[in-house]
């Protein structure tokens, strides 16, 4: 994340900007561009209209670093009903779960027991679990939850962050593993220690990665980019592929360009968040695309 998307992160973490997005008809109108809304209900909906349209798709129900072992189970319960829903309604997609969300940070055990569930289920779904990728902070042990459920079920899948130094050595722990593998930028505010800070460096950090991945027929890359140019230097390695893989963007970013794939018969999936605690996760949007806070401002203007 560069300089600018820092700063806007760390206003947007400021208790009066958070009232006038949350309080406010144009936040919520600004929300609901890059929300499915606040119930499964109306993700599943989303879900639909999105597999109509020829898209897979991945289900996130938003939340994390939850503070206490209720809250954990809780959402560990959402995800076994979201699950529940996808094979009820027969929707071409799965689950994306944060594991601090799952109890990651206070009781590591919980989290790597429910995520356990989660794959089981999962599994009676016919469908599988993408496992986010969090701050550097916590990269060891979700690394290490993730494979202890791959492991044992062999159905889930791992992002990684193409900003930080660490995801090559990473990706020599993660890639025998199998499973799918989304490799996305990386959007927490890092130190320079840690991950790469201009936008040329990511970039060809993201390059490296997409090669390194789509030369392994052994897992499924899940290339997660709306930039053009990353999504070009993915599109002429696929010729050479004989394994699966995909594309995926997010529920509301760039949907113009999601058609135009769709068209062409590009496998891609959607990522569709959805529930009450979208305001972290708006604010990422916002901070990776600054262009997005013209959106909330034209709409507040036009209530003023």
């Amino acid at each position: 994340m560069n300089f600018l998307g820092r700063s806007l992160l760390a206003v947007t973490n400021r208790s009066a900007v958070r009232k006038l997005i949350t309080g406010t008809r144009p936040g919520r109108a600004l929300s609901t561009r890059f929300v499915a809304g606040e119930t499964l209900e109306q993700a599943i909906a989303v879900a639909q209209e999105m597999n109509a349209k020829g898209a897979t798709v991945s289900l996130d129900h938003l939340g994390e670093h939850v503070t206490d072992r209720a809250q954990a189970e809780a959402a560990r319960d959402d995800y076994l009903a979201c699950l529940d829903a996808i094979g009820a309604n027969g929707i071409n997609g799965n689950i994306s779960v944060k594991l601090s969300q799952l109890g990651m940070g206070f009781d590591d055990e919980l989290a790597g027991a429910s995520l356990d569930a989660l794959a089981a289920r999962a599994a009676d779904v016919g469908t599988t679990v993408s496992v986010d990728m969090e701050e550097s902070a916590v990269t060891d042990v979700t690394i290490d939850l993730y494979a202890a459920a791959q492991r044992n079920h062999g159905n889930l899948g791992l992002a990684v962050q193409a900003y930080l130094h660490r995801t090559r050595h990473d990706l020599d722990t993660i890639m025998p593993l199998g499973g799918h593998i989304r490799l996305c930028k990386g959007a927490y505010a890092e130190p320079s220690e840690i991950a790469y800070q201009s936008r040329d460096e990511v970039n060809e950090a993201f390059d490296r990665l997409t090669h390194l991945l789509m030369s392994d027929d052994g897992v499924k890359p899940a290339i997660a980019s709306h930039d053009t140019d990353r999504l070009d230097v993915t599109a002429a390695l696929v010729p050479n592929r004989f394994g699966p893989y995909e594309y995926q963007m997010l529920y509301g970013v760039r949907p113009g360009l999601q058609a135009k794939m769709l068209g062409a018969g590009d496998p891609l999936r959607i990522y569709v968040p959805y529930g009450v605690a979208w305001y972290p996760y708006l604010t990422r949007r916002m901070a990776e695309r600054p262009a997005n806070i013209a959106f909330f401002l034209r709409a507040a203007l036009s209530r003023s």
